[in-house]
């Protein structure tokens, strides 16, 4: 599978239930409405975050009201789809992820759903080839469909029109807030440039490749100022001098940072806090980066500390 630069605000989850019912829209199988046996499904995109763990549990769950006919079972099938070397979708062969049993006595039903990684590649193979044991081989932008089947007391079955995507992003996109900030000019601490509580966005790339967006600290520049950095699997950070084999540009400047222009980096890369890595937060999700980096002029250096806290909604 090739990988490709997509942008993942996959990492987002949607809200709220969307209406599901077996009416001619939705009946596909059997071609004819029936009273009762209506699903709702609370969630149509999940994001599946790379690099969270193999048996992490993505959940979501269906609402059954029971009518007249009655919904005995409901199979939820499972596909994958990846992009080719062209670029065109290609899609896995479809496979039963699971089969839930409701109660049929009860008028209102909530069946909780919950997958883990290891579940979603079972049985699935593009071209005869299975799906990766590791989702470190996945590309930002792949993702799982499933789909729904109810399975009513008459013998009837209905296939819903609704279908649950779980797209491929990363766990560190997203919105996060600057929490501090410390920058100096030509090795002068400069405590007058202040941007903590200024909101940053954060982009998927690849599985390990982020792309900030507008700021380089506190300096905004829409678009010119966006520029990449790294999380390996040990959560180190890095702001590379060179991006894909080409030289990284902050303010209009070249990029310097701790590991590969040391000396230019003397001030934020001994500053007494966390250095260039990730704090997880797995309790609330905020997450937080520490980054050293920034750009060298003609006049010397300017050197930034950054901490961003991912913003939870």
């Amino acid at each position: 599978m090739k990988k490709i630069k997509i942008y993942s605000l996959v990492a987002l989850l949607f809200a709220g239930f969307t209406f599901v019912s077996c009416d001619d829209s939705t009946d596909e199988l059997t071609g004819g409405a029936e009273l009762g046996g209506e699903l709702l499904v609370k969630k149509e995109l999940i994001g599946y975050v790379v690099g969270n763990g193999l048996t992490t549990s993505y959940e979501n769950e269906l609402t059954v009201f029971q009518g007249n006919e009655k919904v005995l079972t409901v199979d939820v099938y499972k596909t994958f789809t990846t992009k080719d070397a062209s670029g065109h979708d290609i899609t896995s062969n479809k496979v039963l992820l699971k089969t839930l049993t409701t109660a049929a006595s009860a008028q209102h039903e909530v069946m909780a759903i919950g997958v883990t990684y290891n579940e979603l590649i079972s049985g699935l193979s593009i071209g005869g080839i299975s799906l990766p044991a590791s989702d470190a081989a996945l590309n930002i932008g792949d993702y799982w469909s499933l789909t729904y089947v109810s399975h009513l007391n008459n013998g009837q079955v209905h296939q819903s029109s609704k279908v649950t995507k779980i797209a491929v992003g990363t766990r560190f996109a997203g919105v996060y807030k600057v929490i501090q900030g410390e920058y100096w000019r030509i090795n002068t601490p400069r405590p007058d440039v202040a941007w903590v509580g200024q909101i940053v966005t954060i982009e998927s790339v690849t599985s390990t490749a982020y792309k900030q967006l507008d700021y380089v600290g506190p300096f905004y520049a829409k678009g010119l100022n966006s520029h990449y950095f790294t999380i390996d699997a040990s959560d180190v950070v890095r702001t590379p001098v060179m991006y894909n084999g080409v030289a990284q540009v902050l303010q209009t400047f070249p990029a310097i940072n701790c590991e590969e222009t040391p000396a230019l980096m003397t001030n934020a890369c001994s500053y007494a806090g966390p250095q260039n890595t990730v704090v997880r937060d797995n309790v609330t999700g905020k997450d937080r980066i520490y980054r050293s980096y920034g750009y060298f002029n003609p006049t010397g250096s300017r050197e930034i500390y950054e901490v961003l806290e991912k913003i939870v909604e």
